[in-house]
């Protein structure tokens, strides 16, 4: 039997994430499954999933990362309800072009100016105010934010002390904080697949920096007032059983109704443009590609079989 070569789902067409926890994940006849302690599989859609969170409890073969690697999905180890990032897998690959596009534009404190600006244009839908260093911005920008989760308490009619929590120690933290965490989590792994998608680096940042996930944070805090932070609120004010799968839930609709994953890759794309320049040119003394890659349907990111 011939089979026929993987053509990766294009980002925006994928459902945002599925969450994973207790269990065996490999690939057995061709499919990624997960594998409980009583020997039931539950079979993935890998490909039709951006980001799969791997909770604790589970255990990964290095046949389903492979799989994963090859389909483009992103693959995230976090702490119980994800509310700590532990490590990702690279599904792609960030091509030279982007990543020096993306350096050039971090490394130049002008630049990476006019894209802080941007970011803080776009976030609270005004311009930056005049002759403000980056710093001075992030300084603004948290006054702004503590000011938000104040309003945001406020209006869901939720005690507020505060943003607080213990990422070691997942039950520390009131319930509308970790409401807050588990939704946060959730859009950072959907954005961290968009920029891993996109060509980028998730580790070059512009307002946070000197983390692994600092231009994930950037993009992700442009939207996350917008969608997932309100919707934190709304869950904490019921006080569930449950928070953070409630908060998942909920995250997973917003995701889908509001074509979170369709508008994340523009968005970056724009925020990047801010800095008007042109990437980078290929070296003169660049070689070409010795066997070309087949044209897959996937994004920037994605390997090819």
């Amino acid at each position: 039997m011939s089979w026929l070569p993987l053509n990766p789902v294009p980002l925006k067409n994928r459902v945002s994430m599925i969450f994973l926890q207790y269990g065996q994940i490999d690939v057995i006849d061709g499919a990624f499954v997960l594998i409980d302690k009583n020997g039931v599989r539950t079979h993935i859609p890998l490909g039709s999933v951006a980001c799969i969170m791997l909770e604790p409890g589970t255990r990964v073969s290095h046949a389903a990362v492979r799989l994963a690697s090859t389909v483009g999905t992103l693959l995230v180890w976090v702490g119980e309800a994800g509310v700590r990032v532990y490590a990702a897998g690279q599904p792609g690959g960030a091509r030279s072009d982007k990543l020096l596009y993306q350096a050039k534009l971090a490394l130049d404190q002008d630049l990476r100016l006019k894209v802080v600006r941007r970011m803080y244009e776009l976030r609270f839908g005004e311009p930056a105010p005049a002759r403000r260093s980056v710093e001075q911005l992030r300084g603004i920008e948290g006054s702004r934010v503590r000011a938000t989760y104040a309003l945001l308490a406020k209006q869901y009619g939720v005690k507020w002390h505060g943003r607080r929590y213990d990422p070691k120690d997942w039950a520390k933290g009131d319930t509308v904080n970790q409401c807050i965490s588990a939704a946060t989590s959730c859009l950072y792994g959907i954005t961290e697949a968009a920029v891993l998608a996109a060509g980028y680096a998730p580790a070059i940042g512009f307002i946070h920096t000197g983390k692994p996930l600092s231009f994930v944070y950037d993009i992700a805090d442009i939207i996350k007032f917008d969608t997932v932070v309100p919707k934190a609120f709304e869950v904490a004010r019921r006080q569930p059983a449950e928070p953070d799968r409630e908060v998942r839930l909920a995250c997973r609709d917003i995701f889908r109704s509001g074509k979170t994953l369709e508008k994340l890759i523009p968005l970056i794309e724009d925020v990047l443009a801010a800095g008007e320049i042109e990437p980078p040119p290929p070296p003169e003394d660049a070689q070409p590609v010795a066997i070309p890659l087949p044209v897959s349907l996937g994004d920037i990111g994605h390997r090819s079989s």
